[in-house]
């Protein structure tokens, strides 16, 4: 590829505050180059141009490079866990009303799981997530909170049949009464201040593209904004090694413990 990946990563930021070094390079580097390919660019620099001038191809290259990949209870196991364990730990140390952030939420299945299964114990009055992440496009996406078949592969029948609309044979829209339980905003993990006391932060398969450094200040971050004994709940690949160095203890698999502050 023509010109210098470096200028490229200085550019991008200017443009839209998103730090590629705090992405593993290798990985990244290889995503970019491919969307550079498609669109038929030959370097950087030219496609940096684009960037700036061309309104579609601005959302097309966030879009890319946030990975959006995201379902209704992803991993249904820990979903399971989350609901079995979690939740009666949670209630009992921090009661009903609990503060909640779904980190990095993509297009909002993660916090829209997140009410529905907490619908089962709590009135919807009751219940209020913080759901946050870089790219503002899914989240204009999520407060539509249209849902295509195969997101909806994990999801409950109950709540299938309870809380969605179908409007055709490929697309679901989501109740009112869900949306209005998440309070969707902008936020940059790597730059933006973090939500404080929170009870459980939800932050899954996302830190696999971070490199190591990046992903223990984020850790540490995530164990600031939480209450003493509070929960992050984490992805199927993203295990903490050795969690006590983040102030954390491990609790059950994917789910880690603030340890008491004195």
């Amino acid at each position: 590829m023509v010109g210098s990946y470096e200028t490229f990563k200085e550019q991008v930021y200017k443009l839209s505050n998103i730090d590629l070094n705090a992405y593993k390079e290798r990985q990244m580097k290889r995503r970019i180059e491919a969307l550079i390919t498609k669109n038929n660019f030959n370097s950087y620099d030219d496609y940096v141009i684009a960037l700036r001038t061309d309104k579609d191809k601005y959302t097309e290259f966030i879009n890319y490079i946030t990975i959006n990949v995201s379902e209704f209870f992803r991993n249904v196991d820990q979903w399971k866990l989350l609901e079995n364990e979690m939740l009666p730990y949670l209630f009992e140390n921090f009661g009903k009303n609990l503060k909640i952030w779904s980190a990095a939420c993509s297009t909002g299945d993660e916090p829209y799981s997140l009410v529905m299964l907490l619908s089962k114990y709590i009135p919807m009055s009751n219940i209020k997530i913080i759901a946050t992440d870089i790219d503002k496009q899914v989240l204009e996406k999520a407060q539509v909170g249209l849902y295509n078949v195969k997101s909806l592969a994990g999801l409950p029948n109950e709540f299938l049949t309870k809380y969605f609309t179908m409007v055709n044979d490929r697309t679901y829209q989501i109740s009112d009464s869900i949306k209005a339980c998440v309070d969707f905003k902008q936020h940059n993990l790597l730059k933006d201040e973090y939500p404080s006391n929170c009870d459980l932060i939800v932050c899954r398969n996302v830190l696999i593209y971070f490199t190591e450094e990046t992903k223990d200040m984020i850790y540490k971050k995530f164990n600031k904004a939480l209450k003493n004994n509070g929960i992050l709940f984490v992805g199927s690949t993203e295990q903490i090694i050795q969690p006590q160095t983040m102030g954390f203890s491990s609790f059950r698999s994917f789910f880690y413990k603030k340890a008491n502050e004195k």
